[in-house]
């Protein structure tokens, strides 16, 4: 099993190696996980990554984000139904539309009706696409002042509206509510009982030499993202190793402490349609029965110079991480990977 494991690893590697720069792609079955690279960490080392290599992950870190408040939620630090003004300064002002004010369970769900961006960065992104850092400036200050003029595109709960907004504000939110900073609470709720030495906020110290260069689709670098007081929605970096880490907590329950809040994470859902739907902080869908009717639980990833992807299925308990260090989707091939090994867990005798 390892041996073949191995082998569609690599070669989903290989094939993504041939329009980015450099890839690790992880493939895990039951307790059987291999990690291959291919290509190139970039900055002229030539490297290829490996188990270690850090990436920007991008929006993966939103389902950290909702992890982290449904760990407080069994912790009866927060509701999960509790407004999201009620863990803000006081006098902020929070839009609601409907008489309906936004929940944490709205935000991590994308069910808030706030718009995907904050106020006034559409025009900036229309403005200066190429801007290398657009998120560097979206401090608390800033993003709480604009929430008084942002009007909700439909009332909270109703519909779903993917929003970097939402999900940013409630990492702000828990962090204020812990008292502390956004790294700090996922590493304390998250990395530390999961043994995740890796995910950070920061990279500094002998992590700046395991990490990968950015680079745009032209193969030329990238600077760095920095997210501020958005950071929840997609500030983490990390490594093939630790979010390996990650999804088999999502396939084994993780220790008693993240056990609940990852049951609860997948028990809350808000249907998009009959065959798609949204858990906290995970989107979801089953597959055709013509494709196998399996189940695929999965978030992806965007920054200026990366894309990342984690997927899995409960069911057959396998999963599939891919990691990029150029600004193209990994998604096609990781997909493909985990419909593989659905199809070849589901074929195997019992």
């Amino acid at each position: 099993m390892a041996q073949e494991l191995a082998t569609l690893a690599q070669r989903t590697a290989d094939r993504l190696a041939e329009r980015h720069v450099g890839v690790v792609v992880a493939a895990v079955a039951d307790d059987v996980v291999e990690i291959r690279g291919a290509g190139s960490t970039g900055a002229g080392h030539g490297r290829v990554p490996g188990p270690g290599t850090l990436f920007e992950i991008g929006s993966v870190t939103k389902a950290f984000t909702a992890l982290a408040l449904t760990r407080m939620a069994s912790a009866a630090a927060v509701g999960l139904d509790e407004p999201l003004g009620d863990l803000l300064p006081a006098g902020t002002a929070v839009p609601s539309r409907e008489g309906r004010p936004i929940s944490l369970r709205h935000l991590a769900t994308h069910t808030s009706g706030l718009p995907r961006l904050p106020k006034g960065m559409l025009l900036q992104a229309l403005l200066r696409p190429s801007k290398p850092d657009p998120y560097a400036g979206c401090t608390a200050d800033v993003l709480l002042s604009g929430l008084a003029g942002t009007r909700l595109g439909a009332a909270p709960g109703k519909r779903f509206r993917y929003s970097n907004l939402g999900a940013g504000l409630l990492g702000l939110a828990l962090a204020r509510r812990a008292g502390t900073e956004y790294e700090s609470l996922v590493t304390r709720e998250i990395c530390a009982p999961l043994g995740m030495t890796d995910t950070v906020v920061t990279v500094d110290g002998s992590r700046s030499k395991r990490s990968a260069q950015g680079h745009v689709r032209r193969g030329r670098p990238a600077a760095p993202w920095h997210l501020a007081d958005l950071v929840g929605a997609g500030g983490l970096r990390s490594t093939a190793s630790d979010l390996v880490a990650f999804v088999r907590a999502q396939l084994d329950g993780g220790p008693a402490g993240l056990a609940e809040a990852i049951r609860l994470s997948r028990a809350c859902e808000h249907r998009r349609n009959a065959f798609t739907w949204v858990h906290l902080g995970w989107m979801a869908h089953r597959l055709h029965p013509r494709q196998g009717g399996h189940l695929q639980i999965w978030h992806n990833g965007g920054t200026g110079g990366f894309s990342s992807f984690v997927g899995f299925d409960p069911e057959t308990r396998v999963a599939v991480i891919a990691l990029g260090n150029t600004r193209r989707p990994v998604d096609g091939p990781a997909f493909d990977l985990l419909r593989t090994l659905q199809a070849e867990r589901s074929a195997a005798p019992n």
